[in-house]
């Protein structure tokens, strides 16, 4: 298993749902260091309270954009001169803008499709971001072998970093969500390539596929929406509870015999 007292970490979006969770389940797993990445002033708070519980300063609180590439870049930059590099990275920032690909008016009877900027910018966040966030932490584990002297990874080597994206069931296709459906499905060929790749340096690649989870996300749907469309479709019957998700996420950090996709769905179903 992966000793994270020597991991140092970043997590996107963690100052609520999954990533929230996650950050108090690595803290109290002992890793050494996360940085707490988010848009929301909440980040600060969350890191305080997290840093509180754990008895020492283990989060380490960064708000800005996740898109932006100077933020990113300074973020890193901050980590490793504190902690002397990233190992171990989930980006897990995202946002769906939810609406049906094509619809007809009643009235006009002219049809209208999803709006392309609001397209792209879910691809921004979900899938450029989270590729770009990925690939700096394999870098960052990249230079911290050359630095030391070390060549490609072998399989005498400890395991040097992980990432792990947070996908979604949507990945399957979900109607209403063209462009998060999108955005979670791509990020398959992301991580599969990275798996490939990225172990050169002796980082491993993997994704977790949550089901509705009790996230504001989630909450913010049709509540009647949730109930007949959903539920029924679950297996267990109920919302995952984001500290569910966050311990599938820890184990595929710590089991490097653990790879590729893990789904963590509740047993949901997707309807035809």
């Amino acid at each position: 298993m992966v000793d994270l007292s020597k991991r140092v970490a970043v997590i996107t979006g963690g100052a609520s749902g999954i990533a929230r969770a996650l950050c108090r389940q690595l803290g109290r797993e002992g890793v050494r260091a996360i940085g707490v990445v988010d848009f929301s002033d909440a980040v600060d708070g969350v890191c305080r309270e997290v840093n509180a519980e754990m008895g020492r300063e283990v989060l380490a609180p960064f708000r800005g954009d996740v898109t932006d590439r100077a933020f990113r870049r300074r973020v890193f930059d901050d980590m490793k001169s504190r902690y002397g590099g990233v190992t171990t990275c989930v980006p897990a920032a995202g946002i769906t803008r939810d609406a049906i690909a094509v619809r007809v008016d009643k009235e006009t009877r002219r049809a209208s499709v999803y709006d392309q900027d609001t397209f792209e910018k879910v691809v921004a966040v979900n899938l450029t971001a989270a590729a770009y966030w990925a690939m700096e932490t394999v870098a960052s584990v990249a230079e911290q072998r050359a630095a030391s002297g070390a060549g490609r990874w072998k399989p005498t080597d400890p395991i040097a970093g992980e990432v792990v994206f947070i996908g979604s069931i949507s990945s399957l296709g979900n109607k209403g969500q063209v462009s998060y459906a999108a955005t979670k499905a791509a990020l398959e060929g992301v991580s599969a390539t990275l798996a490939k790749e990225a172990i050169f340096y002796g980082v491993r690649s993997a994704i977790v596929h949550p089901g509705f989870t009790d996230t504001p996300m989630v909450r913010a749907m049709d509540r009647d929406l949730l109930e007949q469309q959903i539920l029924p479709r679950t297996q267990l019957g109920r919302l995952l509870q984001p500290e569910e998700v966050a311990e599938a996420i820890c184990f595929m950090i710590k089991n490097p015999a653990v790879t590729g996709s893990l789904w963590a769905d509740a047993g949901w179903h997707p309807p035809a």
